[in-house]
Formats: structure tokens, C-alpha cells, sequence
């Protein structure tokens, strides 16, 4: 019966596409689980919770004024989607010690997470030009980066992203997943997912690693370029005091920068050189980490957000403060009015 069937036909059953993936998560030994559980669970309670107070603090007071301030809500939000991307169903699979995730979920999961990352990273080098403009150009600052402006920036920021990982995600879904359907990473990665496939996968890898270039290291030349002008500028500011007042507005920024890329250019970029366990504490870095850093970064040394918060906490009513109905009635009570006498 079976000289009667094709061969081809017999290789396309051997390789049964695939449905679902398993994920392996992290390999936490038993008994320090629940810590780790418990550890993370707190990071994500704080990470929302700073990075929705910068939000509302941009929304609710004159920050949103600047544009410095709406990149950096934005930014704040896409922390948020990244994090919550990620971090939810990284809890799942730590209690199940790894999961079935479908293959749906697997490359929406990627897609969803390249978007709000690559938005990242044009908003950096969106804040990096306003900085430029605001240092280097300050006569022409409102004019230039006006309200327009920076909305078109914004939305330009998202737009690109999805632009970019449509593109992405078209190609990888292209291929045929037949092959061994674990994932030993946390969350559906593009690399590990590529591992999966039992098609050609070197035309994705190419399109894919030119995607990742231009989403990655584009905002980054512009960073670099921006600050470039940007420390050439203050380095003929005459007084020191001007010169840090300059280089004050700049630092929050730096430090978002160079602790958001070191990471990620490490994973993308070389990461033929690292172990499964080195991507997975590198992948952790920049998914869970930064995400809680970088509204501490903004904030502790940040002169304009930290008078917003004092302002909006005067603004809260206290209880000791509150002046009783009946006080003037019982002040007149106590104390009558006593007329003089002749």
C-alpha cells in the first residue's frame, strides 16, 4: 500500500505543521519559584504605577505644554504595553514551570512586542532632537517644535513601527513551522521562533536583520549625531553654571539611552556570542528592569516634575485643614463682641 503513495506526500505528513508551541520560561528551581513570582509581580506593580504617574502628570498639569514632556508620556506608555506584554504571561508560565501558547498568540505576542520597542527607540531620538533644538537653537525652539510638530513626530514614532513590523511579521509568517515546538525563552522572541521553522528561513533572517537595523540603529545615529552638536554647543557656553544647567536637561535623557540600547544591541547584535541563560538575563534587562528604571531616572533629578508632583499633592485637601461650618458661630460664642464704653 505504501509503494502505491508518492514520497512527497509521505515527507509532508512526517512534517505536520505545527499548532502550538511550548514555552519553557525560566529554569527556576522549585523552591526558589514563588520568590521570583513574587519578586516580579512587585516590579510590575511598580513599574505601572511610575509610569502611570508620569502620564497623568504630563496630561494633568503644564508639562504637556512641552514636547519634551508628551515624548516622554509616550515613552512611559510604551514601557507600560511593553511590560504588560511580557511580564503577565512570563508569570504564567513561571508557575506552570513552561506553557502551550498558540502559534497565533506566539507571533502576536512578537508582534505586539517589536512594535512598542521599536517605538522606543524612535522616541528617544525624537526627545534627542528636541533637546538639539532646545540647546543648540534656543531662539527658534517654539517656533520649530511647535504643537504640530510634535504631534506629527509622535504619531510618526508609531506609525513607523507597525510599518516596520508588519513587514516583519508578513515574512516570518510566510514560513512553514513544522519542527521541534519549544521555545526555551520567556516569551515568543523572533530568534527562537525562526529555530521552529523546517522552511528556508535565510531571505527572513535577511529582511529581518535589516528591519532590526533601521528600527535600531537609524534613531541611534541620530541620537549620537543630535549630541554630537549638542556637547559642541556647550562647550562654548562661557559660564560653568550655564554649561550644567545645559548639560542637566540632557543627563535624564543619556541615561535612558545608554541603559536601554546597551542591552538591546547586545542581544540583537551579538548575539551569536551568549548562551541561552545570557539572552534570557539580557532579554530580562531591557523587558523588565529598564521599564522600572527609567521613570526613577526622570523623575530624581527632574527640577519641573517634581515641582508638578508638590504641586498636585498641595492641591490634594487634608483633613486638618479642612474648616469646619460651624467655626465662626462658636469663635462668636467663646469670644463675644465687646463694645467699647464711653
Amino acid at each position: 500500500m505504501e509503494e502505491l503513495i508518492p514520497q512527497q506526500f509521505l515527507e509532508v505528513q512526517n512534517k505536520s505543521s505545527i499548532n502550538n508551541v511550548f514555552i519553557v520560561g525560566l529554569r527556576i528551581h522549585q523552591s526558589y519559584r514563588l520568590v521570583f513570582f513574587s519578586l516580579f509581580t512587585v516590579t510590575y506593580a511598580v513599574t505601572l504605577t511610575c509610569n502611570l504617574l508620569i502620564i497623568l502628570l504630563v496630561c494633568f498639569s503644564k508639562l504637556s505644554r512641552s514636547p519634551m514632556y508628551v515624548f516622554l508620556s509616550n515613552l512611559s506608555l510604551s514601557e507600560i504595553l511593553v511590560t504588560t506584554n511580557i511580564v503577565p504571561p512570563m508569570l504564567h508560565i513561571l508557575l506552570r514551570s513552561g506553557t502551550y501558547f498558540s502559534l497565533i498568540g506566539c507571533l502576536t505576542q512578537f508582534f505586539l512586542f517589536g512594535v512598542f520597542l521599536v517605538t522606543e527607540c524612535f522616541l528617544l531620538s525624537a526627545m534627542s532632537y528636541d533637546r538639539f533644538l532646545a540647546i543648540c537653537k534656543p531662539l527658534h525652539y517654539t517656533m520649530i517644535m511647535g504643537p504640530k510638530l510634535c504631534i506629527c513626530l509622535t504619531l510618526a514614532c508609531w506609525a513607523m513601527s507597525t510599518l516596520l513590523m508588519s513587514i516583519a511579521l508578513i515574512f516570518v509568517a510566510t514560513l512553514d513551522f513544522c519542527e521541534d515546538n519549544i521555545i526555551d525563552h520567556f516569551y515568543c522572541d523572533v530568534i527562537p521562533i525562526l529555530k521552529l521553522s523546517c522552511s528556508e528561513t535565510s531571505i527572513v533572517e535577511m529582511v529581518v536583520s535589516y528591519l532590526s537595523s533601521a528600527a535600531t540603529l537609524f534613531p541611534l545615529l541620530v541620537i549620537i549625531s543630535t549630541y554630537g552638536f549638542i556637547i559642541r554647543a556647550i562647550t562654548k557656553i562661557s559660564s560653568s553654571k550655564g554649561k550644567e544647567k545645559a548639560f542637566s536637561t540632557c543627563s535624564s535623557h543619556l541615561g535612558v539611552v545608554s541603559t536601554y540600547y546597551t542591552t538591546m544591541i547586545l542581544v540583537y547584535v551579538v548575539p551569536s556570542g551568549h548562551s541561552v541563560i545570557m539572552n534570557k538575563v539580557l532579554s530580562l534587562l531591557y523587558t523588565v528592569v529598564t521599564p522600572l528604571v527609567n521613570p526613577f531616572i526622570y523623575t530624581l533629578r527632574n527640577q519641573e516634575i517634581n515641582a508638578a508632583i508638590r504641586q498636585i499633592l498641595s492641591s490634594i485637601p487634608r483633613p486638618w485643614t479642612i474648616v469646619s461650618p460651624f467655626k465662626g458661630k462658636l469663635d462668636r460664642v467663646a469670644k463675644p463682641h465687646l463694645t467699647p464704653s464711653c
